[in-house]
């Protein structure tokens, strides 16, 4: 079969057993984890669209697929989506103040996760578990809740000194060791903030598995250029993230090339 269309982030579900992704091409919706096992090849077709308002661009900007408006002047290119701290919306500061009454001003997760180690993050809270799984966390636990993403910026900055913040991919992509007391980093964390902060640690000290459908992992995972290498193919083996896992070590960051035209045949 073959389907043709605009690459996006692949759909996640967390399902009883493992992680169930899908991918939309065009008109097709497709079932990745029915392709594990089996050879597939996606075809660069020369073509990348601005994620944000659409328009084709001859190469992707600051490293996304946005043209360069979009980037200097949307609310989805804003500072704050990558330094939560530096948020300004709940002092009425924001590209478009509607656009952050729905994405900056609403409660705001921030966790302990296990990826290529332990880390913190933040994410707005009707993104959990989806965050977690896009970043490779095996297993991931709320450490607080806050009415706005700028107090979980703060939470997160301050807590930087203690805990990594950042996900290597590479180790991610290996079979990482589940075997991190979540419930004890959490109560480690809680008792490092100052009261101010505290005061938004969560009750809830659930801890949530989460099992990939990988068959093999990389020994040592190579990430595959689009722009350079135009075409990938191979038997697939697992999916991690928004990765794709090659039988050749090589993988695919499906997330990396959104807006990327593609093809791809199984």
């Amino acid at each position: 079969m073959r389907a043709e269309g605009i690459l996006e982030k692949m759909s996640r579900i967390l399902g009883q057993h493992e992680v169930k992704y899908s991918l939309t091409l065009g008109d097709t919706e497709i079932d990745m984890n029915s392709l594990i096992g089996k050879d597939i090849r996606f075809v660069y077709q020369n073509k990348i669209n601005c994620t944000v308002c659409g328009i084709e661009i001859k190469h992707a900007y600051a490293g996304r697929a946005i043209c360069k408006h979009c980037y200097e002047t949307a609310p989805e290119a804003e500072e704050c989506l990558f330094y939560p701290e530096k948020c300004m919306a709940h002092l009425g500061e924001a590209r478009d103040m509607e656009w952050s009454e729905k994405q900056c001003l609403i409660p705001h997760i921030v966790y302990l996760a296990v990826s290529s180690g332990l880390k913190v993050g933040v994410t707005r809270n009707h993104q959990i578990p989806v965050r977690w799984i896009d970043q490779g966390a095996v297993k991931a636990i709320k450490l607080a809740e806050t009415p706005n993403r700028h107090i979980a910026g703060v939470i997160e900055v301050f807590l930087k000194d203690y805990f990594a913040d950042k996900t290597n991919w590479k180790t991610m992509l290996k079979r990482v060791p589940a075997d991190v007391d979540l419930i004890f980093e959490k109560e480690k964390a809680s008792s490092l903030l100052p009261d101010e902060l505290r005061t938004y640690v969560a009750d809830d000290d659930s801890v949530t598995e989460i099992n990939y459908p990988v068959t093999e992992f990389p020994v040592n995972p190579k990430a595959f250029k689009l722009e350079t290498e135009k075409k990938i193919s191979g038997i697939l083996k697992g999916i991690k993230g928004q990765y794709l896992l090659f039988d050749s070590g090589y993988v695919f960051n499906v997330n990396r090339y959104s807006g990327y035209s593609v093809s791809l045949e199984f």
